[in-house]
């Protein structure tokens, strides 16, 4: 009988099943790999002339967008490395609501760069030393780009707005700016509070109909609720709203009770007291001046003949998010049962009305005065795709204005800002004063590779656009160095307030992949097989 020799090393240490990847060409080199792969897919949807994406989940749903942000989340990355692109393009989106495609594109240009320094010889940690240097250049020169006066604007002002607004919007739906702008930035003024900066996205809403085309989107200063309403009231107008949130309907006792009937009075009298509850009920809310209840859970047979009875229409919300937001929009206080209602918590509406949009019926509840805080953009396109894609463009501009709030200023778009950067950037790497704490040679590689990566922006607009992408950058850099900093492609200027931010988090996470040397993988937690059914045809 043989001995059967011990595994030694890391293969003893860890379970049977594992992986482990180390040292540069094993670790680092495919981790870059990785992240320059998903960096290449998209790529090609950068800018106003990006190429879309049809993308189908684990769920057989179609997606078909030019949208970073949506492309990553469905394609369930697998790969460390590139997951960590994956946040970091999330983290723009969640701080931003854009500019997901410029951080992941550009961190993957940061990393072919890297793979260069790599195989030219420099350490990983030289390379991290350098970009980090010069991320922290890039913020200062940024400083210096800012336009004039952009800092002092009328986040009230519908024409500033959609000024700035349409670079964004026409990152997603390149030509129909003009149109959605006018939209987005109406409802963002209708809601924006008195102090800007508290601006919530999530009161301005999207409401996708199939049907029409883009000249019948509109905005409403309230909500639209898909459905009819629950009784035969179809409309109303200047109304109080009372809003129960567990449902309007006889409510069952905590305690399990046995009632004995005895004869056929008895059982008659039985239904007559809860016939009279019920309307007790009802025509404590119609007292208290509401004409309209809203439901949060089922509306009983018996309460909505009374509810007729008394002349009060009926609306069902099931989602408690939209139920919320129903209350902020009417500025009704939501009970949990049916019951004595309080003025107080009495809402109102200026009108609630059944309309047909597109062979759906849809119910619109306007708050046209003062006191409202939600407004809803109705798309119309028509097929789920284009909906769901104008409400992308949407979501953009809505960001854009939260961003506006924030922060005003602007720089040059067009990829004039980038071109500035990289020209900067590239006279910094060649300073060198020959003190032992400022720039050895070795910095000046990772930096002048930085300032390269930056070209990935124009050239990658020109690129998708049709145009000579080496003219293009040739000509920007020749205009770049006799002064007139603000020279993009096309010569035009756009708002990137999501330069700062996006090129934080590539920085970050290319740092974060090059300090890694080493890949360990566990073994993947198994749970049963799938069973094949038997008596299965290949076709």
């Amino acid at each position: 009988m043989g001995l059967q020799a011990q595994p030694y090393g890391i293969q003893g240490m860890l379970k049977e099943g594992h992986k482990h990847l180390s040292g540069l060409d094993e670790a680092v080199v495919k981790n870059i790999d990785a992240c320059k792969q998903l960096s290449t897919i998209t790529r090609t949807s950068l800018g106003p002339n990006g190429m879309n994406k049809m993308v189908i989940n684990h769920l057989d749903k179609l997606f078909v967008t030019s949208d970073t942000a949506t492309i990553v989340n469905e394609l369930e990355i697998q790969h460390p490395a590139a997951k960590i692109l994956v946040l970091a393009g999330k983290a723009q989106q969640e701080e931003i609501g854009d500019g997901a495609n410029l951080t992941v594109s550009f961190a993957g240009e940061l990393l072919q760069g890297a793979e260069d320094l790599i195989r030219m010889g420099l350490h990983p940690s030289e390379i991290i030393i350098g970009y980090t240097k010069a991320i922290n250049k890039v913020v200062e020169i940024l400083e210096g780009l800012v336009e004039e006066g952009s800092d002092t604007m009328d986040v009230r002002n519908k024409d500033e707005v959609i000024l700035r607004m349409k670079a964004a919007v026409a990152s997603k739906q390149y030509g129909q700016e003009s149109i959605l702008c006018p939209l987005i930035a109406d409802a963002c003024i209708q809601v924006c509070p008195k102090n800007p900066v508290n601006f919530n996205v999530d009161n301005v809403r999207v409401a996708k109909l199939l049907g029409g085309g883009l000249h019948n989107c509109t905005t409403v200063r309230g909500m639209v609720l898909k459905g009819d309403t629950v009784g035969s009231i179809k409309r109303i107008e200047k109304a109080k709203v009372v809003v129960i949130a567990g449902g309007v309907d006889t409510t069952a006792t905590e305690t399990k009770g046995t009632v004995l009937i005895h004869s056929a009075e008895q059982l008659e009298n039985y239904a007559k007291t809860e016939e009279a509850k019920v309307e007790e009920l009802i025509k404590a809310v119609a007292d208290s001046g509401a004409k309209v209840i809203v439901s949060g859970a089922a509306v009983g047979e018996m309460a909505l003949h009374f509810c007729e009875r008394y002349k009060l229409m009926v609306l069902k919300i099931a989602s408690k998010f939209e139920l919320r937001r129903f209350c902020r929009t009417t500025g009704a206080v939501a009970l949990l049962k049916l019951g004595t209602v309080n003025p107080d918590d009495l809402g109102h509406v200026d009108s609630i009305s059944v309309e047909e949009i597109g062979g759906a019926r849809v119910t619109v509840v306007r708050n046209e005065e003062g006191g409202n805080s939600v407004t809803t953009v109705l798309l119309r396109g028509s097929t789920d795709s284009i909906l769901d894609d104008l409400e992308r463009a949407v979501d953009d501009g809505v960001n854009t204005y939260k961003a506006l709030c924030r922060d005003s200023r602007i720089v040059p778009g067009a990829a004039a800002t980038e071109i500035e950067l990289a020209r900067k950037l590239k006279e910094f790497s060649f300073t060198e004063t020959g003190n032992a704490f400022e720039l050895c040679r070795l910095d000046q590689y990772a930096i002048a590779k930085f300032a390269e990566s930056f070209e990935m922006i124009p050239k990658t607009l020109a690129e998708n656009a049709g145009l000579n992408a080496m003219e293009i950058i040739s000509s920007l850099y020749a205009d770049h160095a006799s002064g007139n900093v603000k020279v993009g492609i096309d010569l035009e200027e756009g708002a990137c307030k999501d330069v700062f931010h996006a090129l934080k988090y590539a920085a970050d996470a290319v740092c974060t992949v090059l300090r890694v040397d080493q890949i360990i993988m566990s073994k993947p937690a198994g749970g049963p097989g799938r069973r094949e059914q038997a008596a299965m045809d290949e076709d």
